[in-house]
């Protein structure tokens, strides 16, 4: 008689809309003085950066962006100023996934949320250094 193998199966990862869900639920749980501010910014989440964002951020693999800021940070803003299209923070799937599976023991929606929180710190004004002063995600 064969013998039945049980492979263990990995979960199916998070869809881009439960993704979305995730981000979200970050921005809801921000402090209130963040909290209504980053409700007007747009979060959209990728499987991939696009080529052209790669392009124009000079980064070659697609794997070293998780997420993006793409807007007029608050702190630059002016009431003169037109938008020509809204804020936007961006999350793509695919490398935050490889990022997660690389760093056995995190969990994925604290990742999602650590990744949503660095690019809205981005929207109010903080630099990649600023973050890194207060950051102790990779240490």
């Amino acid at each position: 008689m064969a013998s039945l193998r049980h492979k263990a199966r990995m979960p199916e990862p998070p869809s881009l809309d439960e993704f979305e869900t995730m981000a979200r639920h970050t921005v809801n749980t921000l402090p209130e003085p963040f909290r209504g501010p980053a409700r007007d910014v747009a979060v959209c989440v990728a499987d991939w950066p696009s080529r052209q964002m790669l392009r124009e951020l000079g980064i070659s693999d697609p794997l070293h962006l998780t997420g993006l800021y793409d807007g007029t940070p608050m702190t630059l803003k002016s009431v003169w100023d037109q938008p020509e299209q809204p804020d936007m923070v961006w999350l793509f799937r695919e490398p935050i996934l490889a990022e997660w599976r690389a760093r056995r023991g995190v969990a994925l929606a604290d990742l999602i949320a650590h990744v949503t929180i660095h690019e809205f710190a981005h929207h109010f004004g903080w630099s990649d250094d600023d973050i890194a002063r207060i950051d102790r995600w990779w240490e």
